[in-house]
């Protein structure tokens, strides 16, 4: 058998490449909290090992040193974070690629064994379990699956999980790796990697912006009961001024009937080409040119004075909603669709 070559290594090569350069008492750690199929399979490679070149060695171990760090920086700031800080150390390519396998890697836990299951059979499974454990489990959803989950909780446990995840901060991995072992133990799935919970108001305004009207209205009064603020700045993630690009024609010329020319042409002066476009293509060409005639006249305008009108846009927007005079995309289900 001839040298390795890293090009055309295995991850099972490379995982017993760096075993052995780490040395016995390191590789004894590692090898230790391994499932027994993994370590018999791991074990062979080892002994099968013959020549390892000390450039091919040398890229696995940076290699290694490379996913650890990625592994840092996530639980530091999240996926994001440390494809950021990854694409400044290590170039574009190079760090796309270490966080596709981190990604596998993270999709191969526990919690996304829940993505298949029904959201039904989910929460009779969650149902009497503590507000917080519910909370932290579908903070690890997709907003979609969670909103399907949260819709079909009691009303009482609706507002008290959304609560706890609107304040959830990061939590400590072995909390989570012990929610991770019941899951899989409970729906017969194998060993989890760590995760980071990232809840906060963002979190529960994404599940909130899925859920059906009557469910969010519960949880939302919930929220203003028990913290107004809190409320507040989940109602104000909820729907962004960038988001009227979701309403269709329809519901912006119905918008349109509630909003100031005024206020429409300060707010559209820090607005996004789409939603520009999006405007522009339901007003006539008179009332178009009245609109551009209104910024230009403005001239610069202070990014308060637009958030401002922008807020009360958006704030129509939900009144609207609401009322049912209007829909955005995306919110209910197929019952809701208009034709």
């Amino acid at each position: 058998m001839g040298a390795l070559k890293y090009e055309s290594m295995t991850p099972l090569q490379k995982a017993a490449v760096a075993l052995v350069a780490f040395g016995p008492e390191v590789s004894a750690h590692v090898l230790k909290g391994m499932p027994e199929a993994d370590l018999e399979k791991i074990t062979i490679e080892i002994a099968n090992l013959r020549e390892v070149p000390p450039d091919v060695e040398d890229k696995v171990i940076d290699e290694c040193y490379q996913i650890f760090m990625a592994r840092q920086y996530i639980s530091q700031g999240g996926i994001d974070f440390a494809r950021k800080i990854l694409e400044s150390a290590v170039g574009v390519a190079k760090a796309r690629e270490i966080m596709q396998r981190l990604e596998t890697t993270i999709k191969s836990s526990g919690f996304s064994l829940l993505k298949d299951i029904d959201p039904k059979q989910l929460t009779s499974f969650l149902q009497n379990e503590h507000p917080q454990t519910i909370s932290l489990i579908l903070t690890q959803l997709s907003p979609q699956h969670a909103a399907a989950v949260l819709s079909e909780l009691s009303p009482e446990l609706q507002g008290e999980v959304a609560l706890r995840i609107a304040m959830m901060e990061k939590i400590a991995p072995e909390i989570l790796h012990e929610i991770e072992q019941t899951l899989s133990g409970h729906f017969d799935a194998g060993a989890a990697a760590q995760m980071s919970a990232s809840g906060g108001a963002k979190a529960i305004a994404e599940i909130l912006n899925l859920i059906d009207t009557t469910a969010e209205k519960n949880i939302l009064q919930s929220l203003e009961a028990d913290d107004p603020d809190l409320a507040a700045e989940v109602k104000n993630m909820m729907f962004v001024f960038d988001d009227l690009t979701l309403l269709d024609d329809r519901s912006i010329q119905r918008l349109l009937k509630e909003v100031e020319t005024k206020d429409l042409a300060i707010a559209l002066k820090a607005a996004s080409d789409e939603v520009k476009n999006k405007i522009f293509s339901n007003v006539s060409e008179r009332v178009a040119v009245m609109i551009r005639e209104e910024m230009e006249f403005m001239g610069p305008t202070r990014l308060s004075d637009v958030e401002a009108a922008q807020g009360r846009i958006v704030e129509a927007v939900r009144r609207l909603e609401e009322e049912g005079q209007i829909i955005v995309s995306g919110r209910g289900g197929k019952e809701d669709i208009i034709v």
